[in-house]
């Protein structure tokens, strides 16, 4: 199946860039572009792309706010792409619900794969940011409005919260699968059924959301 892109940056040569990229890979096919915020989200809701590439810094509404307004409306997956990797940026992101972020130094390769890991529903970050970001959680007390919260991590099994633990402390399904002593597979199905029991949108808002109901200490 052809995973469809809509690409949203404010520089011609950059879009030309990404297109010429994603277009080496068959499965992938841009069906449109946008220049401003406001352009993606108006592109966005016409086309309905499975995944959008969006740049932060735009005239007018910044990608952040643009992603937003498009998570809001519909069901996409969007990928920030920027040369700015710095926490701020990444906890915008994240907070708007992106599925990646990563920077414009990625190699085409990786940046192929990443449109298709974020197709198929699943969440990466840059090599790097992961464990910055679970250590800044790490770092910061748990909001008192967050307390009554902890109850949603009740309908999970006890190996179920063992793995989101270690989830949360950046650990890939195949560290886990060390970890724990079992199979990939059965990490990434632990992962899977704790995404969907807590009704969280992918892996990366589950390492929040253990954060934020204080499956994980500071």
């Amino acid at each position: 199946m052809t995973i469809s892109v809509l690409l949203a940056d404010d520089q011609h040569l950059v879009r030309a860039g990404f297109r010429s990229l994603l277009r080496r890979g068959k499965d992938i096919t841009v069906v449109g572009e946008a220049s401003t915020g406001d352009e993606a989200v108006r592109t966005a809701r016409a086309l309905r792309p499975d995944v959008i590439l969006m740049d932060i810094r735009m005239p007018g509404m910044d990608g952040i706010t643009a992603t937003r307004e498009i998570l809001a409306a519909q069901e996409t997956r969007v990928i920030i792409l920027t040369t700015f990797e710095t926490d701020e940026y990444v906890f915008s992101a994240l907070a708007a619900g992106a599925s990646g972020f990563l920077t414009k130094e990625i190699d085409p390769d990786g940046l192929r794969t990443a449109v298709r890991v974020v197709a198929a529903g699943d969440a990466l970050l840059s090599p790097g940011v992961t464990r910055r970001v679970v250590g800044q959680f790490a770092s910061r007390p748990v909001p008192a409005a967050a307390v009554p919260g902890r109850n949603r991590l009740a309908v999970l099994t006890e190996r179920e919260r063992e793995v989101v633990q270690l989830v949360a402390t950046g650990l890939s399904n195949d560290e886990i699968a060390r970890r724990l002593v079992i199979s990939p597979l059965t990490a990434k199905t632990h992962v899977t059924r704790a995404i969907s029991k807590l009704g969280v949108r992918d892996r990366v808002q589950l390492v929040i959301l253990a954060y934020e109901d204080g499956l994980v200490g500071n």
